[in-house]
């Protein structure tokens, strides 16, 4: 992935509800947030490694997910593809419009765009 904090962000979006409250309450100050360890230490009084080992933990246990099921990596495997499709969809509705208004061809535009937006989700 393009680096590190993206990757522990798209972690974070697929795997973040498996996390205890605290560790999703200070990986989002500290990705998200951009607080540094020191800040968010201070602001829960507790010691800067205490913050650290949390967050750790917390990438930690999503990296071991991520690798037994391989959500993210297939996610952004199947991205450029949906793109390219929705592309394709954009130029033979565009085509249809000026060429030729068949109501069949924009039905079946308008069941790819639900297709490629449920695989979006």
């Amino acid at each position: 992935m393009k680096n590190q904090t993206f990757r522990m962000t798209m972690l974070f979006d697929f795997y973040g509800e498996l996390l205890t409250d605290r560790q999703k309450e200070f990986y989002q100050l500290y990705y998200d947030e951009d607080l540094s360890l020191s800040e968010i230490a201070e602001n829960y009084g507790i010691s800067r490694q205490g913050v650290r080992d949390v967050i750790v933990r917390a990438e930690a246990y999503m990296t071991e997910i991520e690798d037994k099921t391989g959500l993210v990596k297939r996610f952004m495997q199947l991205t450029p593809h949906v793109d390219a499709i929705e592309a394709a969809l954009g130029e033979i509705r565009q085509m249809n419009h000026r060429l030729f208004e068949d109501k069949r061809l924009e039905e079946l535009c308008a069941v790819i765009e639900k297709e490629t937006a449920a695989l979006k989700e």
